[in-house]
């Protein structure tokens, strides 16, 4: 009996968070295609190297690629208790005239190994467009708020001045980083290829009539045919899950990166900086009709977590696979590996929707500026002070007085600072007054931070999106659900 709509669970990656793309890949009529196209790409390397497989068969087995049953797939595995066998059964069903030739001399990891590592890389290659669309935003805010000051924190509490070019522009350089990492895992991924039961290759060696050169050659074929640079050179039953440890890891860097720029958006939204985007009809908070709270960031932060605590199970299933394989590793992966890459996938969907809409508010950012600015130059004035003839150690003192009584004073009335008041009124101090008007310039203070997000850009970010930037997810209308 078929359960009504909303009896039982589904997971909220799949119905709420991650795209339909990233869905695609890994759902269950997918994995049954690649496991047939994996199956006829064995079938047509066998052919090539000589084994009496006719085009009559392979034209069978190309035929039914798309026309698999899952139902019926279903039924079988209820019988068999095994997955693979179920697939294969069904195919040989549709395939009668090929059927003794599928899966010839291979194991189960064949299919399932291969296909996973199939997946895998175009599950990062789905992440590397949702990057290239966050990273053209970040650019574009970067360069355009390259030069407008604002209060830079550390510990959460006034530092010095920095620009919100700047910040995005650090936002941008982690992106980067995953980028590159994620480029550079994809590329170097290998195929399991063709090892047999337990790796050895006894069966396809046995099938060839034991010529090494022509088993080594089926796994050199396989990789082309399937768009692999390389092949991994050993294997057990299984290939190493260092391999999914690997992709894990970096996934793990990529929710770090995410969670860091969703929670700087969040704190930045609450001193009220900056705003995410925000629906005319969307409502913040049942009671409190007011409430514009940063709810894609705090989606991002929350999904950043879980990739961040569920990647280690990579490492602790590559621990524990006893010899050439144990079976424990499989629940858990099933679980893992697509929670990770459906967590990543919504984040860096997410993140490029926050970047797009976010808004910035100049006058808030101003205002926080100018009312810790008389603090931050403080040392300008000393310095210039020692320069008139003053005594460094007596007037840092003098300046640390000043500056804890205007502190308590704003603190207990509110209100802009009275710190440079109290300054010109000191005699050490007051034949500076005159140059209170230009220290108390923003652009002073910045340093180089403009100059550092031009070179960013032009050294990093603009050879990259002329490069790669073609093929950058395109940005739908509108906010996500």
């Amino acid at each position: 009996m078929q359960a009504a709509e909303g009896e039982r669970w589904v997971s909220p990656l799949a119905e709420r968070y991650a795209g339909a793309a990233m869905q695609r890949l890994f759902g269950a009529r997918y994995r049954a295609r690649l496991w047939r196209r994996l199956w006829l790409a064995l079938a047509e390397c066998q052919q090539q190297l000589g084994l009496p497989i006719t085009d009559a068969q392979l034209a069978e087995l190309r035929a039914h690629l798309d026309s698999c049953d899952l139902e019926r797939v279903r039924q079988l595995e209820a019988e068999l208790r095994h997955d693979v066998m179920a697939h294969l059964r069904h195919f040989g069903e549709q395939c009668p005239g090929a059927r003794a030739i599928i899966h010839l001399g291979a194991t189960s990891s064949f299919v399932t190994d291969n296909a996973d590592l199939i997946v895998m890389r175009e599950a990062l290659e789905l992440l590397r467009r949702g990057l290239l669309r966050l990273m053209r935003a970040l650019a574009s805010l970067a360069r355009r708020e390259r030069a407008r000051p604002c209060l830079a924190l550390t510990h959460l509490q006034p530092a010095q001045p920095t620009t919100v070019g700047k910040r995005f522009a650090l936002w941008l350089q982690d992106v980067w980083l995953d980028y590159e990492e994620i480029t550079r895992t994809a590329a170097e991924l290998p195929l399991r290829g063709a090892k047999g039961a337990t790796g050895t290759q006894a069966s396809f060696l046995e099938l060839f009539g034991g010529e090494h050169a022509k088993v080594r050659r089926l796994e050199q074929l396989l990789a082309e045919r399937l768009g692999f640079a390389r092949v991994i050179p050993l294997a057990g039953q299984t290939y190493p899950r260092k391999l999914d440890h690997r992709v894990l890891a970096v996934l793990a860097g990529l929710a770090a990166s995410l969670g860091k720029f969703a929670t700087d958006v969040r704190l930045l939204q609450g001193l009220g900086e900056l705003e995410e985007p925000f629906g005319e009809q969307q409502v913040g908070s049942s009671a409190m009709a007011h409430k514009r709270n940063p709810m894609l960031s705090e989606r991002i932060g929350a999904l950043a977590r879980l990739v961040i605590q569920t990647a280690p199970n990579a490492a602790h299933t590559a621990a524990t696979q006893w010899l050439e394989r144990s079976l424990d590793d499989s629940a858990n992966r099933r679980l893992a590996i697509p929670e990770c890459f459906l967590a990543s996938d919504a984040m860096v969907r997410y993140a490029a929707v926050v970047v797009e809409g976010l808004r910035i508010h100049s006058g808030a950012i101003a205002a926080r500026l100018e009312a810790e600015l008389p603090y931050l130059v403080l040392e300008p004035l000393i310095m210039a002070a020692v320069q008139a003839g003053g005594d460094r150690q007596e007037l840092h003192e003098r300046a640390r007085q000043h500056a804890m009584a205007a502190r308590e004073r704003q603190r207990a009335e509110g209100g802009p600072p009275d710190l440079l008041a109290r300054l010109a009124a000191d005699p050490a101090f007051a034949p500076l007054a005159g140059r209170f008007a230009e220290l108390l310039d923003p652009a002073r203070h910045v340093g180089r931070a403009p100059e550092q997000v031009e070179e960013l850009l032009a050294e990093h970010i603009e050879p990259l999106l002329a490069r790669d930037g073609h093929l950058a997810e395109p940005s739908p209308a509108g906010l996500p659900p």
